[in-house]
């Protein structure tokens, strides 16, 4: 749990599946776990303390239910067949996922709604669960959650085959829509890039997801890949909508940063301190120490570049990747970019001179120049030396 200090209860952060368990209402025995991936994660103890509410009166089978307590959530889809075959003429059972307790488990509700009623269709035609249950023998279902778990929690999509009954189940996210794509920005990959299959996404998708490395900006990508860029933007909004990637802005050694409060975590959680030492390493063989790596991010303020601050601090001498600092910074919100807009600023002068010279350009301070620069196909210091002859242009900065 060290790893994940920097989580609280209600942040709205998703975690892993910790834990898959079936427990059933044994008709001598009462409430008890029969099978679960990994072992004793959840101890006889913390089940018999909450074990009515996971095998729950008749009013709330078929219900989606949710128990959190130390430091666990748990959530089930308890489920009661009514039939003379079974003792006391009734089967209860509930497949339960178990999370961090600070953990978002929303998105998984429909993963133990359709599972419970894949196990359940198999129940009723072969007694596939009573029968593991009496025999003592779960190897069976030990095996199909061990595959849910490990499954969801790598690709958040898993394939189910028990004889010739089949089920997929996928993590899908209700969302509403991302804002549009520009070609100035740059994809990010949130989950590891291996644990995606090609069938799982359209053929434009996989033509540019080797593409994605959190450099490459979206017109880049368009060029790499010989793909038009219109094509581009929707398919990189497809994977914003589902939390594949995110939207940071180009790595420019002109560009200006910003330290944000959060930057203080970085003095307090172990977990984000070993992370960003992994991320931001020049090798890892090699890596930075936490103090430097903080250095860097409070020197980063209004006025002072990337450029200035790697002269400054010379990044390479501690071991640290400033490309991969400012993209760590930049993902766990411990830095901002800071974003030049041109304002032109109409006056008499201007006028007359915009009716002798077609090439003045209008700004109105809604473009920044990130996107003037890859609308234009220009470096940023060609573009801010174009600007400085016209004196009616200014700067906002913010």
């Amino acid at each position: 749990m060290e790893g994940n200090s920097k989580f609280y209860e209600g942040c709205g952060q998703e975690g892993p599946i910790r834990c898959i368990f079936l427990c059933e209402f044994h008709p001598t025995a009462g409430p008890r776990i029969t099978c679960q991936v990994p072992e004793n994660y959840i101890s006889k103890e913390i089940f018999d303390t909450v074990s009515h509410y996971i095998i729950p009166k008749v009013q709330l089978q078929r219900c989606t239910l949710t128990v959190t307590l130390l430091g666990s959530k748990i959530l089930g889809f308890p489920v009661r067949i009514d039939n003379k075959k079974y003792a006391r003429n009734a089967y209860y059972f509930n497949l339960c996922f178990v999370c961090d307790a600070w953990a978002r488990t929303v998105h998984l509700e429909p993963l133990v709604k359709k599972l419970t009623e894949y196990l359940l269709s198999m129940e009723l035609e072969t007694e596939w669960l009573s029968k593991q249950s009496l025999s003592g023998d779960a190897k069976e279902l030990n095996g199909l959650m061990r595959q849910v778990m490990q499954d969801i929690n790598s690709r958040r999509m898993c394939t189910l085959t028990v004889g010739t009954t089949t089920t997929h189940l996928t993590v899908v996210r209700v969302n509403t829509d991302p804002a549009p794509v520009k070609d100035h920005q740059v994809p990010v990959f949130l989950y590891s890039r291996q644990s995606f299959v090609a069938d799982q996404w359209d053929l434009t998708t996989n033509q540019i997801l080797p593409h994605i490395d959190g450099f490459n900006h979206v017109a880049k990508i368009a060029s790499l890949t010989d793909v038009e860029i219109s094509l581009v933007r929707a398919c990189v909004q497809n994977l914003v909508y589902y939390g594949v990637v995110t939207l940071v802005p180009i790595f420019q050694y002109c560009a200006v940063y910003s330290a944000t409060p959060k930057l203080r975590q970085l003095t307090r959680c172990p977990g984000l301190q070993r992370q960003c030492v992994e991320f931001c390493a020049r090798s890892p063989r090699h890596l930075p120490k936490v103090s430097d790596l903080f250095r860097m991010y409070a020197g980063m303020t209004y006025g002072s570049t990337i450029r200035d601050l790697c002269r400054r601090m010379k990044p390479q001498d501690l071991a640290i990747n400033e490309r991969k600092l400012v993209l760590f910074g930049v993902l766990e919100g411990l830095i901002r970019r800071v974003y030049k807009f041109p304002v032109t600023v109409h006056n008499e002068t201007s006028s007359v001179r915009s009716c002798h010279s077609a090439c003045i350009r209008t700004y109105n301070g809604l473009i920044c120049m990130d996107e003037l620069c890859c609308q234009n196909g220009m470096s940023v210091s060609l573009l801010e030396e174009q600007m400085e002859k016209d004196s009616d242009v200014v700067f906002i900065v913010k």
